[in-house]
């Protein structure tokens, strides 16, 4: 038993008969303050090592365990990248961090030293009372991040490339299924569904000053090519609705039916999927 809660299956792992579990605790003792843990358990389910209170008032956003690594996003106002080393199950530790705006849902490897994340660009903003007065700030979430990260250097990670699509509202199933992505690395290429949202006046309410959310502007996938040299290059798009489509959308949703939600590769072709058609 350890204590706190898993975020998906990605927050667990088994290598080398151990078992590691990354988890976020509720502590009501101190006014229900989260923190981070890593546990790392021998296969009589005895916990060996421990990693905890990482990024105290922060949670999980997105966990991956890469051989002897482990990788770790929280998130509150500001996305931290934690890079632990785990080959000690005895005495796990924390290399490094990197602090961006931002956070990612999910991440995925790309090589040795590079993975791979999915999310939401932020902005962080002040919270003020009704008489105007700063009591703080919060983040605020706008468009789709995507983004490579450089762990060469275990102690200083980096984002070395990335890229943000459209505004507040913007949405993937990525972000909540990580089969929605295609990943083909000899053909340096990766593709994902997505609703892009668009404002088309002001980003900022002028009232609130909060973003404002877009209106619907594309619906299908992206297919962007990634190389460690370039970045990220996009391609092409693909679409199953045609523009009486998007003029019948309204502001909320996109016709049911013809959302892209998978996309795969047979030999040369790219198949893109949604409930009412395949195009090739």
């Amino acid at each position: 038993e350890v204590p706190g809660r898993v975020l998906n299956q990605f927050s667990m792992d088994e290598h080398n008969d151990y078992f590691r579990i990354a988890t976020t605790y509720e502590n009501r003792d101190k006014g229900y303050i989260t923190s981070n843990n890593v546990y790392i358990l021998d296969s009589n389910m005895n916990i060996t090592g421990r990693i905890e209170d990482i990024a105290p008032g922060e949670q999980i956003y997105s966990v991956r365990y890469m051989g002897d690594r482990a990788y770790i996003v929280t998130f509150k106002t500001v996305d931290p990248l934690f890079v632990l080393d785990l080959k000690s199950p005895w005495d796990p530790k924390v290399l490094g961090a990197l602090k961006i705006p931002g956070y990612s849902d999910y991440l995925h490897p790309y090589d040795e030293n590079h993975i791979i994340g999915f999310g939401k660009d932020t902005v962080e903003l002040p919270v003020k009372d009704s008489k105007g007065n700063e009591l703080g700030t919060t983040a605020y979430y706008l468009g789709m991040k995507i983004a490579l990260f450089d762990v060469t250097d275990v102690a200083k990670p980096i984002e070395k490339y990335n890229v943000k699509i459209g505004d507040r509202g913007t949405d993937s199933e990525l972000l909540r299924n990580h089969k929605a992505l295609f990943f083909d690395k000899e053909r340096n290429l990766l593709a994902f569904p997505v609703t892009v949202r668009e404002v088309k006046g002001s980003a900022v309410d002028e009232r609130s000053g909060f973003p404002q959310y877009g209106e619907i502007t594309f619906q299908g996938a992206y297919v962007y090519e990634l190389t460690n040299a370039e970045g990220f290059d996009l391609k092409g798009t693909i679409s199953h609705l045609n523009t009486d489509d998007y003029l019948k959308s309204g502001y909320y949703d996109v016709v049911s039916g013809k959302e892209i939600k998978r996309i795969l590769r047979i030999e040369d072709i790219l198949y893109a999927v949604s409930d009412n058609t395949i195009s090739a």
